[in-house]
């Protein structure tokens, strides 16, 4: 067993539940342990950054110290969010390249009995550690349902390799090192120069217009290098291009159907569980036709549509115009909420 410690954000117990299940399914497999650090909390996304970077500095400081009071034999703190992973590397970063930022995050940590020395804490992607430490030559001994026939489009968002602290990718735009799983996995590694662009974050929620036509590019990508599905690694990525893809789709008056899963959940496909117990049909940009391709069959969620198209644009907002965009759950999902 190879024993981590394991910061999971808040979003896994949500938005991400399916990654939570595949994740956990995976380790299982590969015999990696993840020992969730207690009393974690949110890592302040992107927002808080932007208000006070002082709090900010302070709250993922708090994670950090009660990862390095925990740790035992391991100071690695795996993340399997981006935004998780970059605020948390980020920060100890910061702290350890300003003494005088440390010794202002430790005077607030110290109020809750807690300090943290930069640099004690090693943080980690799970992507990596997957690659890095299980080995890929792990990865191949493990599956025994190839995903062989499945064109993916590898989707590692923006906020993973930039600006990369410990050099630990392969190139900033275009690294290697999440195609090679796929292709472990048996999978078809499609040409995507999108791999790392951004997702939008919450854009649909600040200006519509812009958060969808990112998401467009991405899928429009996708689809034109004839991808059956894209894989991602963060929750904000897969919940942006697979709930808003309805709403970007009635906005430019398009009909992409293109499924985003995590991977871990084509990881658990290719060891040999079953799509449920790995979240999948939990998503709704429907993965069955792309699964169809591997002989994988997905039984129908309850009220699973297509993705809806050619519904007459939205204007953008402004003033007092219309709420903000939310996607909209296929019939019977939303009683079911």
């Amino acid at each position: 067993m190879t024993s981590f410690l394991y910061y999971p954000g808040c979003s896994m117990d949500s938005s991400a539940r399916a990654y939570h299940d595949s994740i956990a399914s995976v380790c299982a497999t590969l015999g990696v342990e993840l020992h969730e650090i207690d009393d974690w909390n949110c890592c302040g996304a992107s927002e808080y950054f932007s208000i006070s970077r002082n709090r900010a500095q302070a709250l993922v400081g708090r994670n950090l110290a009660i990862a390095e009071r925990e740790k035992n034999g391991t100071d690695a703190l795996v993340a399997a969010c981006s935004m998780c992973y970059l605020n948390l590397a980020k920060t100890d970063h910061q702290l350890a390249e300003s003494p005088q930022t440390a010794v202002r995050v430790n005077d607030a940590l110290a109020a809750g009995g807690l300090r943290y020395d930069p640099g004690s804490v090693h943080v980690r992607h799970l992507l990596e550690v997957i690659v890095r430490d299980v080995g890929l030559d792990l990865v191949r001994e493990r599956v025994v349902r190839p995903l062989t026939g499945l064109r993916v489009a590898p989707y590692m968002g923006c906020l993973l390799t930039r600006p990369g602290y410990d050099g630990q990718w392969s190139s900033f735009e275009h690294p290697v090192e999440f195609d090679r799983l796929i292709e472990a996995l048996g999978a078809e590694v499609v040409d995507y120069p999108a791999k790392t662009d951004c997702c939008g974050g919450h854009m649909t929620q600040i200006s519509p217009s812009t958060g969808f036509e990112l998401i467009r590019r991405l899928v429009a990508t996708a689809d034109r290098k004839q991808a059956h599905l894209m894989a991602t690694v963060c929750p904000m990525c897969q919940m942006n291009v697979d709930a808003f893809q309805g709403e970007m789709n009635r906005y430019f008056r398009t009909s992409y159907h293109m499924p985003i899963l995590f991977f871990t959940q084509l990881m658990g496909l290719a060891f040999g569980a079953e799509p449920d117990a790995l979240g999948i049909g939990s998503e709704l940009v429907d993965a069955r036709s792309a699964l169809a391709h591997v002989g994988i069959e997905v039984p129908p969620a309850e009220g699973t549509a297509e993705t809806p198209v050619a519904a007459p644009p939205k204007p953008p907002r402004g003033g007092k115009g219309p709420a903000l965009p939310m996607p909209r759950m296929p019939a019977g999902r939303e009683a079911a909420r």
